[in-house]
């Protein structure tokens, strides 16, 4: 049945004149809310539980992939779930990965919920680290905490929640348990009542002097339309992908921009210096990634069966190692 007080039809993702992305709402003061995560979290149940039969399913502008949408009534305002393709990362490795970015950087949400696994949080955290350097408006969705108990796994939700800063609901989508109050951080999010303080990942000191000598320039460009600190940092990695849609979405071209080319090719150079050339500058920002989910896992999550714990941390390992996991990303 899902959480809808009534069945008030579904949001239509399009593409207009300008190429961005749009939801077309029923009321003027429905809420758009991107639907993240990693392949096989229970996101799907997540989405099934919140929107009930109140779908509608088609494929994303010009691409074969699948789109589905939903909505759902909370506190007398409408919601409009968009659940976009599951991906390890943002890094846009795969048609996938793109229209999950994109979606998050120019589809305009309100906030972006995304669903992670209790049984394997560490791994999970590297998504939602990169969802939060877009978008500060973010709900952690803790699933599958039936799973995690039965496999020795408790995590401090609170203390979790404290870290990342923003709101961290823990829910066992299958049965329903917590999905109303992912429903009610979610309002409070796009309402601007949950205040904020959204984790920052800290770059090398290299990486973050480079990062502030190109911001500005960034800044002054998108006027806020996007978060100039992360298109910084894709700027300075090379990010062909993410070029080609910032011209598409946004008419932003770093090159037809003096003082952003400029300022790029100078933090390049500052960064060469340094021993980061743009070869290895994607390495380095996977790698505090990846160490900043460790360190947010150990400090919140506690496995009391030791057996499975070193199993999962080898699992961990793999995925999140600078061989394996970076290729991953």
């Amino acid at each position: 049945m899902g959480l809808s007080e009534e069945s008030t039809g579904t949001g239509v993702l399009s593409c207009c004149g300008s190429g961005i992305l749009k939801v077309e709402k029923d009321a003027e003061d429905d809420r758009v809310v991107a639907l993240a995560g990693n392949p096989n979290v229970g996101k799907s149940t997540v989405f099934n539980g919140l929107t009930g039969m109140n779908q509608h399913t088609g494929n994303w502008p010009g691409k074969t992939v699948a789109c589905a949408q939903g909505r759902y009534q909370s506190g007398g305002t409408g919601f409009i779930l968009v659940d976009i393709p599951g991906t390890y990362s943002l890094m846009a490795n795969s048609e996938e990965e793109e229209i999950a970015r994109d979606f998050i950087c120019f589809g305009e949400p309100d906030a972006a919920v995304v669903v992670a696994d209790a049984t394997c949080l560490e791994r999970n955290l590297n998504l939602v680290l990169q969802v939060m350097e877009i978008r500060g408006k973010t709900v952690l969705c803790v699933n599958l905490l039936d799973e995690a108990k039965k496999k020795g796994i408790q995590i401090d939700l609170g203390a979790l929640s404290q870290k990342l800063g923003i709101p961290v609901v823990g829910t066992s989508a299958r049965s329903g348990k917590g999905l109303k109050d992912l429903t009610a951080a979610v309002a409070a999010v796009c309402g601007g009542k949950a205040g904020l303080h959204p984790y920052r990942i800290t770059y090398r000191r290299e990486i973050e002097d480079a990062v502030a000598l190109l911001q500005p320039a960034v800044e002054a460009a998108l006027g806020g339309k996007l978060n100039a600190r992360w298109v910084a940092l894709k700027l300075l990695d090379g990010d062909r992908s993410l070029m080609k849609s910032l011209k598409r979405y946004l008419g932003f071209d770093p090159a037809q921009r003096g003082d952003v080319s400029a300022r790029l090719a100078q933090a390049r150079e500052s960064l060469a210096k340094a021993g980061i050339p743009p070869e290895s500058f994607r390495d380095e920002v996977v790698t505090a990634i990846v160490r900043a989910g460790e360190a947010l896992a150990r400090e919140t999550v506690v496995c009391k069966k030791k057996g499975y714990a070193e199993r999962d941390r080898k699992i961990d390992r793999i995925l999140t190692s600078k061989a394996t996991g970076i290729p991953i990303m």
